[in-house]
């Protein structure tokens, strides 16, 4: 069988609607047991850290550093650390503790069902 340009056009046109919707169509998450999450400190996960301030109340952030855009991977009781260049920050309030980072945590979306909490960034 022959490939006519309309139909290789039609082909090329489908293949890049389907990859663009497949990367635009969901935004990230993260799930976690609400007693994975210790009082008083974090827990990375993926693209999320998740902190729990307070006994019952949770935050969550990205896990970019928004100094140079490395992932921070470091959990020190009440505070985050980007091992590539050393900024900690605070995971009550996302504020920054030591730079070089000049701005905090960017805050995302947290829902709460039953005894799992979730992230989630509609802006990713």
């Amino acid at each position: 069988m022959t490939c006519s340009r309309r139909l290789f056009l039609l082909g090329t046109a489908t293949t890049f609607a389907g990859a663009f919707l497949a990367a635009c169509g969901t935004e990230p998450t993260a799930e976690v047991a609400k007693t994975q999450v210790p009082v008083g400190s974090s827990v990375i996960l993926d693209d999320f850290i998740i902190a729990q301030p307070t006994e019952g109340q949770y935050v969550a952030y990205s896990s970019t550093c928004p100094h140079e855009f490395r992932k921070i991977t470091q959990v020190q009781d009440d505070k985050v650390r980007c091992t590539a260049h050393g900024s900690t920050f605070n995971v009550a309030d996302g504020s920054v503790v030591s730079g070089p980072a000049v701005r905090g945590l960017r805050q995302v979306q947290l829902a709460e069902s039953g005894d799992r909490v979730q992230a989630s960034d509609p802006d990713a």
